[in-house]
């Protein structure tokens, strides 16, 4: 591990979901910029001391010339957004598998880099687009697969947040701090922070590209260098139409994402604040009301489920899934074989390109006064 030090918020939800089925373990690891607290942090995790690391290059050199049953497998990146790329690029070129935060990268630049990269080594890269992992969003992304929707006609996607109503960066070094600062994020905020969960999640259920974008971004808090605030109309190449809003100054709102898909045969519904329910609606019967765990549910969904019927799949849960299918991935290209299709089931450095291009294209429509429909950015 890179970063997740004790002193950070996203490093233990990591590990959490990493352990959860007890095929990873913790073997070595970087875990600040600071030398003392990636020391104590990995004596509290139990990695031992002569693998606990003061910076990631001494950590990947002396990994690196261990017996390859001895030394780490993959390595999970969970720095803030500029300190992606290079610890992601030397990894590759060492031999390790990744597994890394979104964004994936700083820029598009360093995104298109990194998946030339992954390329050329065929190694394998994970990235974390959490809400891609839920047993109901897998369930309604086969649903669409399997034609029960017909054809795609429109999207509507939506997370809200409340908590940088006010200025929190400003109350001395917090969640916020970098989050809010362009040099450290990259050029989106809140487009990039959940705007680009929105959009994934979008593309991902309904198995169509955006093609074309018109966005719009607000600073709405007096003296925030960056957006806080991102709605879009979206173009996808199969022909729907989309509508995505995000906003982290929505007063009151905890992390409200949600998403309805229609097509010409019926839609879904699905919120992440009720993760266990599926809606599915149609014009000739009853709303169905799809539960995660019963034995009704189809097979994705069943393959990245843990618990019966009633018992919350939830946010840790679905970090594990995308954990558990980048193992069993690695687990079988290590054995010579074929990962399956349900094995191939997590986010991956293609979506880690288009995740850049969303927030590149999303600041240049949001931003441009004459022009608001953008071609996505290649």
């Amino acid at each position: 591990m890179i970063g997740g030090g004790t002193d950070a918020f996203i490093g233990a939800i990591h590990r959490a979901a990493a352990f959860m089925d007890n095929r990873i373990e913790l073997v070595c690891g970087c875990f600040s910029i600071k030398p003392e607290i990636s020391i104590s942090s990995g004596k509290q995790y139990f990695v031992p001391d002569d693998r606990i690391y003061t910076s990631y290059q001494e950590m990947f050199e002396k990994e690196s010339k261990l017996p390859k049953d001895k030394r780490m497998d993959f390595v999970t990146i969970v720095t803030p957004n500029f300190a992606h790329f290079e610890p992601a690029m030397m990894a590759l070129d060492l031999g390790f598998n990744v597994v890394i935060e979104k964004p994936m990268t700083f820029n598009l630049d360093q995104a298109k880099k990194l998946r030339d990269k992954v390329n050329e080594t065929g190694l394998t890269l994970a990235l974390t687009h959490t809400y891609s992992g839920y047993p109901a969003v897998k369930q309604a992304k086969q649903m669409i697969e399997e034609g029960k929707l017909g054809n795609i006609r429109k999207v509507f996607v939506e997370y809200t947040q409340g908590w940088l109503s006010d200025r929190v960066e400003l109350q001395g070094e917090n969640n916020a701090t970098w989050r809010t600062d362009p040099k450290r994020s990259g050029k989106g905020g809140c487009v990039g922070d959940i705007g680009t969960h929105a959009w994934h999640l979008s593309e991902y259920i309904t198995g169509q590209k955006v093609t074309k974008v018109c966005g719009e971004l607000n600073a709405f808090v007096p003296g925030r260098p960056i957006d806080d605030d991102a709605a879009a109309f979206f173009e996808y190449d199969g022909g729907a139409k989309g509508v995505l809003m995000a906003c982290q100054v929505a007063i009151g709102e905890e992390n409200a994402l949600k998403i309805r898909v229609y097509g010409d045969k019926g839609g879904i519904e699905w919120n992440q604040q009720e993760p266990n329910t599926l809606l599915f609606k149609t014009s000739t019967r009853p709303t169905e009301i799809y539960r995660v765990g019963n034995g009704f549910m189809n097979d994705a969904s069943k393959f990245n489920t843990r618990t019966p019927g009633g018992h919350p799949e939830g946010y840790i849960e679905a970090f594990a899934n995308i954990y558990k299918n980048f193992s069993l991935t690695l687990d079988a290209k290590l054995n010579g074989e074929t990962p399956s299709k349900a094995m191939l089931d997590f986010p991956n450095v293609n979506d880690g390109v288009r995740g850049m291009q969303f927030v590149e294209t999303m600041v240049a429509s949001g931003y441009d006064e004459n022009k608001k429909w953008f071609d996505w950015v290649e």
